[in-house]
């Protein structure tokens, strides 16, 4: 789909950036499925966004517990979120809130609805431990295993989810016809204004 034909509407657009997140979390070879996600210490890494919720346009990752963006996110909960699909030229820069949850029916419901050797992560070292050499940092009995669920309990301790509520979207579509650049605003009520590229 070319982005600039098929959003030449403020409408059109903000339906190609819900379409583009949601199949970013169902298709694991979209381009928007590990976005770079930044704190507000600067510091930036790719994560795999895990649900795109339409209604309260809420963002959710998974985390470890123990990482310490835990503690960025509690003191200032800013975060920018990059998504670039380099095939149809679109970027979406996303600027929200996030909070990280580690109990409750959602965090539950993401842990059962992760793959067993996905979860498997969580029986290792807190993210960001020294280590003398290469290590993944798992336990050696379960490197390259396939846990079992009993296995795996300990590791619920560790998991956790990072829900971002967007705040501001910024669509750019690069094309040679013309660039195009878009901004919404949950304050205005995701309405959008065209800005120049």
């Amino acid at each position: 789909m070319n982005a600039i034909s098929a959003t030449e509407s403020l409408p059109a657009v903000r339906l190609d950036i819900w379409a583009r997140l949601d199949t970013a979390v169902r298709d694991r070879r979209s381009a928007m499925h590990t976005p770079v996600i930044a704190t507000a210490d600067a510091d930036a890494r790719v994560m795999v966004l895990r649900e795109f919720d339409v209604a309260s346009v809420t963002l959710r990752f998974h985390l470890d517990a123990r990482s310490p963006k835990r503690s960025v996110i509690a003191d200032d909960p800013r975060v920018g979120v990059l998504a670039y699909d380099k095939g149809a030229g679109v970027q979406i820069r996303c600027r929200g809130r996030a909070e990280v949850v580690v109990t409750g029916e959602r965090v539950d419901a993401a842990w059962a609805g992760s793959a067993a050797f996905a979860r498997r992560c969580y029986l290792g070292a807190a993210p960001g431990e020294l280590c003398e050499g290469p290590a993944s940092g798992l336990p050696a009995w379960i490197e390259g295993q396939q846990p079992t669920e009993d296995q795996l309990r300990p590791a619920r301790a560790n998991f956790a989810i990072m829900l971002v509520e967007l705040e501001e979207i910024d669509w750019y579509s690069l094309a040679h016809t013309g660039h195009r650049r878009a901004v919404f605003r949950r304050a205005d009520g995701w309405a959008g204004q065209w800005l120049t590229p």
